[in-house]
Protein backbone atom coordinates (compact mmCIF):
# COMPACT_ATOMS: atom_id res chain seq x y z
CA UNK A 1 0.00 0.00 0.00
CA UNK A 2 1.21 3.23 -1.03
CA UNK A 3 0.90 6.01 1.63
CA UNK A 4 0.93 9.80 0.19
CA UNK A 5 1.01 11.68 3.95
CA UNK A 6 4.85 12.60 5.45
CA UNK A 7 6.57 11.99 8.67
CA UNK A 8 3.92 13.24 11.78
CA UNK A 9 7.76 14.80 12.59
CA UNK A 10 7.65 16.38 9.86
CA UNK A 11 3.74 17.57 10.47
CA UNK A 12 4.87 18.91 13.54
CA UNK A 13 7.72 20.55 12.89
CA UNK A 14 5.80 22.56 10.33
CA UNK A 15 2.53 23.40 11.97
CA UNK A 16 4.81 24.29 14.83
CA UNK A 17 7.06 26.68 13.00
CA UNK A 18 4.16 28.41 11.24
CA UNK A 19 2.55 29.12 14.92
CA UNK A 20 5.36 30.14 16.54
CA UNK A 21 6.70 32.24 13.60
CA UNK A 22 10.41 31.01 13.46
CA UNK A 23 12.43 28.27 13.15
CA UNK A 24 14.05 29.19 16.34
CA UNK A 25 11.00 28.81 18.37
CA UNK A 26 10.11 26.10 17.16
CA UNK A 27 13.09 24.22 17.46
CA UNK A 28 12.68 25.47 21.53
CA UNK A 29 9.28 23.73 21.75
CA UNK A 30 9.76 20.71 20.47
CA UNK A 31 13.07 20.10 21.87
CA UNK A 32 15.31 19.65 18.78
CA UNK A 33 17.90 22.11 16.95
CA UNK A 34 16.43 24.59 14.58
CA UNK A 35 18.59 23.38 11.98
CA UNK A 36 16.45 19.77 12.23
CA UNK A 37 12.65 22.18 12.41
CA UNK A 38 14.28 23.78 8.78
CA UNK A 39 15.66 19.88 7.82
CA UNK A 40 12.02 18.74 8.58
CA UNK A 41 10.81 21.31 6.62
CA UNK A 42 12.48 21.22 3.38
CA UNK A 43 11.60 16.95 3.51
CA UNK A 44 7.93 17.84 3.74
CA UNK A 45 8.60 20.33 0.77
CA UNK A 46 10.56 17.57 -1.19
CA UNK A 47 7.80 15.22 -0.15
CA UNK A 48 4.83 17.64 -2.26
CA UNK A 49 7.37 18.68 -4.64
CA UNK A 50 5.85 22.07 -3.74
CA UNK A 51 7.02 24.89 -1.36
CA UNK A 52 5.04 25.64 1.75
CA UNK A 53 7.11 28.59 3.06
CA UNK A 54 8.45 31.85 1.62
CA UNK A 55 11.04 32.39 4.26
CA UNK A 56 13.68 35.12 5.02
CA UNK A 57 15.35 36.51 8.22
CA UNK A 58 12.66 38.27 9.46
CA UNK A 59 9.44 35.99 8.88
CA UNK A 60 7.59 32.80 7.49
CA UNK A 61 4.87 33.19 5.56
CA UNK A 62 2.38 30.46 3.99
CA UNK A 63 2.11 29.75 0.31
CA UNK A 64 -1.41 29.04 -1.02
CA UNK A 65 -0.58 25.13 -0.58
CA UNK A 66 1.00 25.79 2.98
CA UNK A 67 -2.14 27.36 3.88
CA UNK A 68 -4.01 24.31 2.43
CA UNK A 69 -1.87 21.94 4.56
CA UNK A 70 -2.22 23.81 7.65
CA UNK A 71 -6.01 23.97 7.42
CA UNK A 72 -6.00 20.17 6.66
CA UNK A 73 -3.45 19.13 9.31
CA UNK A 74 -3.54 21.44 12.33
CA UNK A 75 -6.94 20.05 13.93
CA UNK A 76 -5.98 16.33 13.66
CA UNK A 77 -2.41 17.09 15.06
CA UNK A 78 -3.87 18.90 17.83
CA UNK A 79 -6.32 15.63 18.76
CA UNK A 80 -3.66 12.94 17.98
CA UNK A 81 -0.77 14.69 20.66
CA UNK A 82 -3.74 15.08 23.35
CA UNK A 83 -4.88 11.59 22.70
CA UNK A 84 -1.75 9.92 22.90
CA UNK A 85 -1.01 12.04 25.68
CA UNK A 86 -3.84 10.28 27.69
CA UNK A 87 -3.17 6.80 26.86
CA UNK A 88 0.10 7.18 27.79
CA UNK A 89 -0.45 9.12 31.33
CA UNK A 90 -3.77 7.91 31.44
CA UNK A 91 -7.09 10.43 32.22
CA UNK A 92 -7.34 9.90 35.74
CA UNK A 93 -3.44 10.32 36.46
CA UNK A 94 -3.22 13.64 34.32
CA UNK A 95 -3.02 16.12 36.11
CA UNK A 96 -4.29 19.63 35.02
CA UNK A 97 -1.06 22.11 34.60
CA UNK A 98 -2.16 25.58 35.56
CA UNK A 99 0.13 28.84 35.10
CA UNK A 100 -1.46 31.58 37.52
CA UNK A 101 -0.46 35.29 37.95
CA UNK A 102 1.52 35.03 41.32
CA UNK A 103 -0.24 37.55 43.57
CA UNK A 104 -3.88 35.85 42.89
CA UNK A 105 -2.47 32.87 43.28
CA UNK A 106 -1.48 32.78 46.62
CA UNK A 107 -3.78 35.51 48.06
CA UNK A 108 -7.07 34.27 46.42
CA UNK A 109 -6.77 31.16 44.65
CA UNK A 110 -4.57 28.78 46.99
CA UNK A 111 -7.17 29.65 50.05
CA UNK A 112 -9.92 28.21 47.88
CA UNK A 113 -8.76 25.25 46.45
CA UNK A 114 -9.64 23.21 49.28
CA UNK A 115 -12.79 23.37 48.29
CA UNK A 116 -12.13 21.98 44.52
CA UNK A 117 -10.14 19.25 45.70
CA UNK A 118 -13.20 18.27 47.99
CA UNK A 119 -15.43 18.44 45.27
CA UNK A 120 -13.51 16.84 42.30
CA UNK A 121 -11.06 14.37 44.94
CA UNK A 122 -9.92 12.99 41.53
CA UNK A 123 -8.77 15.78 39.53
CA UNK A 124 -5.18 16.42 40.34
CA UNK A 125 -3.63 20.23 39.89
CA UNK A 126 -0.14 21.00 39.36
CA UNK A 127 0.73 24.83 38.81
CA UNK A 128 3.58 25.65 36.69
CA UNK A 129 5.58 28.93 36.14
CA UNK A 130 3.64 31.51 34.68
CA UNK A 131 4.86 33.94 32.01
CA UNK A 132 3.50 37.32 31.79
CA UNK A 133 3.33 36.82 27.90
CA UNK A 134 2.11 33.51 27.77
CA UNK A 135 0.54 32.05 24.60
CA UNK A 136 0.34 28.04 25.33
CA UNK A 137 3.61 27.30 22.71
CA UNK A 138 4.42 24.67 24.86
CA UNK A 139 3.27 21.22 25.85
CA UNK A 140 1.96 23.46 29.54
CA UNK A 141 0.51 24.64 30.78
CA UNK A 142 -3.40 23.33 29.73
CA UNK A 143 -4.81 27.35 30.87
CA UNK A 144 -3.61 29.90 32.64
CA UNK A 145 -4.93 32.28 34.69
CA UNK A 146 -3.67 35.72 33.16
CA UNK A 147 -4.30 39.62 33.45
CA UNK A 148 -5.83 41.76 30.19
CA UNK A 149 -7.89 43.64 28.69
CA UNK A 150 -10.24 41.22 27.36
CA UNK A 151 -10.29 38.29 24.68
CA UNK A 152 -8.70 40.37 22.25
CA UNK A 153 -5.62 40.23 24.23
CA UNK A 154 -6.07 36.51 23.68
CA UNK A 155 -7.16 35.83 19.98
CA UNK A 156 -6.38 32.18 19.71
CA UNK A 157 -7.57 31.41 23.45
CA UNK A 158 -11.47 30.80 25.30
CA UNK A 159 -11.25 33.16 27.63
CA UNK A 160 -13.24 33.70 30.55
CA UNK A 161 -13.59 36.79 33.16
CA UNK A 162 -13.48 35.61 36.43
CA UNK A 163 -12.48 38.87 39.05
CA UNK A 164 -10.38 41.92 39.86
CA UNK A 165 -11.72 44.32 37.60
CA UNK A 166 -12.94 46.41 40.78
CA UNK A 167 -10.11 48.67 41.62
CA UNK A 168 -9.92 50.16 44.91
CA UNK A 169 -7.12 53.27 46.86
CA UNK A 170 -5.42 52.41 50.18
CA UNK A 171 -3.08 53.75 52.10
CA UNK A 172 -1.72 52.93 55.53
CA UNK A 173 -3.78 54.23 58.28
CA UNK A 174 -1.42 56.92 59.72
CA UNK A 175 -1.14 58.20 56.64
CA UNK A 176 -5.38 58.69 56.50
CA UNK A 177 -5.33 60.15 60.27
CA UNK A 178 -2.65 62.83 58.99
CA UNK A 179 -4.44 63.88 56.19
CA UNK A 180 -8.07 64.38 58.13
CA UNK A 181 -6.24 65.75 60.50
CA UNK A 182 -4.79 68.56 58.53
CA UNK A 183 -8.38 68.97 56.55
CA UNK A 184 -7.16 67.40 53.49
CA UNK A 185 -8.30 64.69 51.36
CA UNK A 186 -11.81 66.28 50.95
CA UNK A 187 -12.07 64.88 48.18
CA UNK A 188 -11.12 62.13 46.08
CA UNK A 189 -9.06 64.36 43.30
CA UNK A 190 -6.81 64.81 46.61
CA UNK A 191 -5.17 61.81 46.40
CA UNK A 192 -3.44 63.02 42.75
CA UNK A 193 -0.82 64.60 45.02
CA UNK A 194 0.09 62.09 47.10
CA UNK A 195 2.59 59.91 45.78
CA UNK A 196 1.14 57.31 43.89
CA UNK A 197 2.15 53.38 43.35
CA UNK A 198 1.26 51.52 40.45
CA UNK A 199 1.90 48.17 38.81
CA UNK A 200 4.15 48.31 35.79
CA UNK A 201 1.92 46.49 33.42
CA UNK A 202 -1.49 49.48 34.40
CA UNK A 203 0.34 52.79 34.88
CA UNK A 204 -2.58 54.29 33.18
CA UNK A 205 -5.15 53.10 36.06
CA UNK A 206 -5.13 56.15 38.57
CA UNK A 207 -5.91 58.04 35.67
CA UNK A 208 -8.35 55.93 34.80
CA UNK A 209 -10.07 55.94 38.68
CA UNK A 210 -9.31 60.07 39.04
CA UNK A 211 -11.36 60.52 35.74
CA UNK A 212 -14.11 57.76 37.26
CA UNK A 213 -14.43 59.92 40.79
CA UNK A 214 -14.88 62.93 38.85
CA UNK A 215 -11.44 64.57 39.59
CA UNK A 216 -11.29 65.48 35.47
CA UNK A 217 -8.42 65.38 33.65
CA UNK A 218 -5.97 65.85 36.85
CA UNK A 219 -3.17 64.22 36.19
CA UNK A 220 -1.75 61.71 38.66
CA UNK A 221 1.25 62.11 40.61
CA UNK A 222 3.17 58.54 39.96
CA UNK A 223 6.08 57.56 41.61
CA UNK A 224 7.22 54.05 42.48
CA UNK A 225 6.34 51.12 40.13
CA UNK A 226 5.95 47.20 41.01
CA UNK A 227 5.69 44.01 38.81
CA UNK A 228 3.61 42.36 41.58
CA UNK A 229 0.55 43.53 43.49
CA UNK A 230 1.69 41.36 46.48
CA UNK A 231 4.81 44.16 46.62
CA UNK A 232 2.52 46.97 45.81
CA UNK A 233 0.20 46.32 48.90
CA UNK A 234 3.19 46.11 51.38
CA UNK A 235 4.85 48.85 49.84
CA UNK A 236 1.49 50.32 51.38
CA UNK A 237 2.06 48.81 54.07
CA UNK A 238 4.84 50.54 55.26
CA UNK A 239 3.52 53.77 54.06
CA UNK A 240 5.17 54.51 50.65
CA UNK A 241 2.13 56.19 49.53
CA UNK A 242 -1.32 55.37 47.90
CA UNK A 243 -1.72 52.46 45.87
CA UNK A 244 -4.96 51.01 43.38
CA UNK A 245 -5.34 47.50 43.70
CA UNK A 246 -8.17 45.23 43.10
CA UNK A 247 -10.57 44.92 45.83
CA UNK A 248 -10.55 41.16 46.24
CA UNK A 249 -6.73 41.24 46.64
CA UNK A 250 -6.96 43.43 49.91
CA UNK A 251 -9.77 41.50 51.54
CA UNK A 252 -7.36 40.49 54.81
CA UNK A 253 -5.36 43.31 54.86
CA UNK A 254 -8.57 45.47 55.08
CA UNK A 255 -10.71 43.57 57.54
CA UNK A 256 -7.50 43.41 59.64
CA UNK A 257 -6.16 47.31 59.54
CA UNK A 258 -3.41 46.90 58.25
CA UNK A 259 -4.53 48.89 55.37
CA UNK A 260 -7.44 51.47 55.17
CA UNK A 261 -9.31 52.99 52.23
CA UNK A 262 -9.19 56.94 52.10
CA UNK A 263 -12.25 56.83 50.09
CA UNK A 264 -14.07 53.94 49.76
CA UNK A 265 -15.26 54.62 46.12
CA UNK A 266 -14.34 51.30 43.66
CA UNK A 267 -14.42 51.69 40.35
CA UNK A 268 -14.66 49.01 37.22
CA UNK A 269 -11.82 48.81 35.29
CA UNK A 270 -11.59 46.97 32.14
CA UNK A 271 -8.20 45.37 33.34
CA UNK A 272 -9.32 42.27 35.23
CA UNK A 273 -8.28 38.27 35.89
CA UNK A 274 -9.22 35.60 32.60
CA UNK A 275 -9.33 32.09 32.59
CA UNK A 276 -7.16 31.62 29.58
CA UNK A 277 -7.59 28.05 27.32
CA UNK A 278 -5.96 27.41 23.96
CA UNK A 279 -9.05 27.04 21.37
CA UNK A 280 -6.56 24.24 19.09
CA UNK A 281 -6.34 22.03 21.92
CA UNK A 282 -9.04 19.46 23.35
CA UNK A 283 -9.76 20.19 26.91
CA UNK A 284 -7.81 17.81 29.09
CA UNK A 285 -10.66 15.71 31.52
CA UNK A 286 -11.19 17.75 34.31
CA UNK A 287 -10.60 21.13 32.80
CA UNK A 288 -14.25 21.96 32.58
CA UNK A 289 -15.01 20.99 36.08
CA UNK A 290 -12.29 23.12 37.56
CA UNK A 291 -13.35 26.23 34.87
CA UNK A 292 -16.96 26.35 36.51
CA UNK A 293 -15.56 25.84 39.78
CA UNK A 294 -13.31 28.96 39.55
CA UNK A 295 -16.24 31.00 38.01
CA UNK A 296 -18.34 30.20 40.51
CA UNK A 297 -16.19 30.71 43.17
CA UNK A 298 -15.57 34.28 41.54
CA UNK A 299 -19.21 35.62 41.31
CA UNK A 300 -19.81 34.23 45.06
CA UNK A 301 -16.52 36.90 46.17
CA UNK A 302 -18.03 39.84 44.04
CA UNK A 303 -21.24 39.08 45.66
CA UNK A 304 -20.05 38.49 49.16
CA UNK A 305 -17.31 42.02 48.64
CA UNK A 306 -20.67 43.99 47.46
CA UNK A 307 -22.28 43.13 50.34
CA UNK A 308 -19.59 44.14 52.46
CA UNK A 309 -19.37 47.42 50.82
CA UNK A 310 -23.36 48.03 50.97
CA UNK A 311 -23.12 46.97 55.05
Amino acid sequence: MRLHSPSMSELHAFATAVRLGSFSRAAEALCVTQSAVSRAVLRLEAHYGRPLLQRNAHFLRLTPVGQQLLDAVREPLAAIEEASALIREGPADRPLSLAVVPTLASVWLIPRLRGFHERHPRVKLNFVPYRKGEDFSGTTPDAALLTGLGPEDWPGCRSDYVIGREMIPICHPARRARRQHDGEWLHPGDLADEPLLYHTTAPGNWTQWLRAVGAGHRPPRLTTAFDQVSIVIQAVVADMGVALVQRCLVRDELMSGKVVTPFDLPVQLIRGYFFCTPKERREPPGLDAFRRWLLDEAAADIGSMGAMAQA
